[in-house]
């Protein structure tokens, strides 16, 4: 990627997405940083050919960016997000990753005419593993559109909805979904201590076990359904627990009702 880059926020989010350029080739002299915390030195920046300004008045007045990645907090857009709006114009595509900001929104801070691609991305984007979902108003051009998806990849899959009302559904699953897992691990751990095993071996177990199923889902690509088909015996004890995790009260209503608690949540928010 050749393309310049104006990053707004560096915090964990905009952290990864920095170093998941970095690693696919992006030279540091095609980016630039706004990170308040750097007012105070208390940035890390992972290449010494980096630099981090405070303030955007402090980014070189010649400097045109390919794409500004908004990735500020969603209660910080507002006061962050029209100082950029000069850049905004036909060679120009604002990339925002923070959740509840509607492409509305974002086009009353930088301009009716500015091209916007609104993302929402999961936590292990961290470790470069995430899933991102993107929109993009009526102003993205296609290469503008193959860029983001390019940007975004450098941390995980990305995938695009047409319509930006179900961003709220995907909130549902991508968005708090790692929650969810992590809640799992916490159940089967203590479910495994109610079975008599000592708290430190339930955990290792119960980490292991949802770590190693997602990373075997994954590396074979095949349906989950079939990997849970593969493991369950004939009257054997996954199958014993499976009557009750698949049973009518069982994990399929309870996930679609926590789904579409968060989905709603997501709505309430961006109104």
């Amino acid at each position: 990627m050749d393309a310049a880059l104006l990053l707004v926020g560096c915090g964990k989010m905009g952290g990864a997405l920095l170093g998941g350029w970095l690693a696919q080739g992006v030279a540091p002299g095609r980016v630039r940083i706004v990170e308040p915390a750097a007012a105070a030195g208390d940035i890390a920046l992972p290449h010494d050919d980096l630099d981090a300004v405070a303030d955007p008045s402090a980014i070189e007045p010649d400097f045109r960016p390919d794409v500004v990645v908004l990735a500020v907090k969603p209660q910080m857009m507002a006061a962050a997000a029209p100082a950029y709006r000069r850049y905004a114009g036909p060679g120009t595509v604002f990339l925002s990753i923070a959740a509840g900001q509607t492409l509305a929104v974002l086009a009353g801070h930088l301009g009716a005419e500015a091209a916007i691609v609104r993302t929402m991305p999961n936590t292990p984007a961290a470790i470069g593993r995430g899933i991102t979902v993107a929109c993009a108003n009526s102003h993205v051009g296609a290469d503008q559109r193959a860029l983001c998806e390019e940007l975004m990849a450098a941390v995980g899959e990305v995938g695009w909805v047409v319509d930006e009302a179900l961003l709220d559904a995907v909130t549902g699953v991508s968005g708090s979904g790692p929650a969810y897992v992590f809640l799992m691990i916490e159940c089967l751990a203590a479910a495994g201590v109610e079975a008599g095993l000592d708290l430190d071996l339930a955990t290792r177990l119960a980490r292991a076990t949802v770590s190693g199923a997602g990373e075997l889902v994954r590396a074979t690509g095949k349906d989950a359904a079939i990997l849970r088909q593969n493991v369950t015996s004939p009257n054997g004890t996954t199958q014993a627990a499976l009557e009750v995790l698949m049973a009518d009260d069982g994990l399929q209503p309870l996930m679609t009702r926590a789904v579409a608690a968060a989905t709603q949540r997501s709505r309430e928010l961006a109104e």
